[in-house]
């Protein structure tokens, strides 16, 4: 049954990665930014709600907003699922409002760019929200010195569904003409794609995972939703290692999750790549990442779990000073290159953080850590893209937009480094 368990788990992430692959990394940046720019016209600036936006700053900034209102919902929603011990129903609940919303984009076009903008700021407020219950189940199905290894298996299971889902839109991308469809109409069948494959597959946890409570679970009775987030933000005083690292954490995934936000869009328009060639790459990273989580897990054995992490880091610096001074214009190759470097590090500085985060939190209180974690988690970072978006609107540069996000890495590290490791277990432990 344990293992029936696990299965059911690594088999959301196959599920959900649809929606961060298809839709977040490849599809929806570069088709909502061309339709902004047919929308602005030559002034290339959108006027929203009395607000002058660069078309180019429109996807990055709907990305910034739906995190913001995670900010907002999910400690909320966290709590109330801890005290009803209720992960499942409502991971059900959001990842089918994500898969709805995901679907609708197959009706956008140029005439409604921002009704586009808010379908995908549902989704991946939804997709977020999932997701903090998807990572609280952690706990639940891995006993401490398992969760490095379930933790990579989870991703690794995310990559193998995600670049699954995207290599099938790929081929029907490349046979579009023998179909009669337009490049529009192909890229709104790919989206839509998603939302069908987050949907069905999303089942799957439902039917195999049992309903009990976590061994650790501990009710809390009395309090309503927005005492209890009151109380979690002042027990978070009482252990200063593990904000340190939910902090070092915010600054370097935040840098991470915005490269692959914007990977697409900053190929096509910085390096004037074509589409095909953008979703070469990034199925490229989908299949490398894979096994690029499990290899992280081994160092990760070998030296710590901190360790990997801080490893990782340094090579996503070298990343970005490579991308924004040497990588040069129209060469899908060195593109390639450069995604396969990402591709072997974005798995486990991914996996290994969610394991060692699971590791210094209190039992009973999963969920509504979690929330906290999954403020900047995949796909739902802000200070990124909102970083990358007004770097872009004042200097009209996507490099200087790309080495930006060089802070968010080089501070994550060094706070990281402050964390210890042994202080942070013995805190929640007395």
């Amino acid at each position: 049954m344990k293992v029936q368990k696990r299965i059911a788990w690594y088999m959301y992430d196959w599920s959900s990665s649809a929606f961060s692959t298809t839709v977040v990394t490849v599809f929806l940046g570069p088709y909502l930014t061309n339709l902004a720019e047919s929308q602005a016209g030559v002034s290339g600036v959108l006027e929203i709600a009395g607000i002058d936006i660069a078309a180019g700053s429109f996807f990055p900034y709907c990305v910034s907003i739906s995190v913001l209102l995670q900010a907002i919902l999910l400690p909320i929603i966290a709590s109330f699922a801890d005290k009803k011990d209720n992960k499942q129903g409502l991971l059900l609940l959001c990842a089918s409002i994500g898969s709805v919303a995901t679907m609708g984009f197959y009706g956008i076009d140029s005439s409604v760019v921002i009704l586009g903008g808010l379908l995908f700021i549902l989704a991946n407020t939804a997709y977020g929200a999932s997701i903090v219950f998807y990572n609280a189940m952690l706990l639940d199905i891995a006993e401490q010195h398992e969760r490095d290894e379930v933790s990579s298996k989870g991703f690794a299971f995310g990559y193998l569904g995600g670049g699954l889902l995207l290599l099938l839109n790929i081929l029907f991308f490349l046979q579009k003409d023998s179909f009669g469809i337009d490049t529009g109409h192909a890229v709104r069948i790919c989206l839509t794609s998603a939302g069908v494959w987050w949907l069905i597959f999303t089942v799957l946890p439902f039917v195999f995972v049992g309903r009990e409570s976590s061994l650790y679970h501990e009710k809390e009775k009395g309090l309503n939703s927005w005492k209890q987030l009151i109380h979690t933000c002042k027990q978070l005083k009482k252990y200063p290692q593990t904000l340190l690292f939910l902090l070092a954490f915010t600054l370097y995934n935040d840098g991470i999750q915005t490269v692959i936000t914007m990977s697409a869009q900053f190929g096509q328009e910085e390096l004037g790549l074509s589409l095909a060639e953008l979703q070469g790459a990034i199925l490229l990273v989908q299949f490398i990442a894979l096994f690029g989580a499990l290899f992280f897990n081994k160092i990760a054995q070998k030296t710590s779990t901190k360790t990997s992490i801080l490893i990782s880091l340094c090579i996503w610096g070298c990343v970005i000073l490579y991308g924004y001074a040497f990588l040069p214009k129209h060469s899908a190759m060195h593109f390639y290159a450069l995604s396969s470097v990402i591709a072997i590090v974005l798995g486990g500085s991914q996996a290994l953080s969610r394991s060692y985060f699971s590791s210094i939190i209190p039992k009973g209180k999963e969920t509504e850590y979690f929330s906290f974690y999954e403020l900047t988690d995949r796909g739902t970072s802000w200070l990124g893209p909102l970083a990358f978006g007004l770097a872009f609107q004042y200097s009209g540069s996507y490099r200087i937009a790309l080495l930006i996000l060089l802070v968010f890495f080089i501070s994550g590290a060094l706070l990281l480094l402050s964390v210890h490791t042994q202080k942070a277990q013995q805190a929640i432990l007395d």
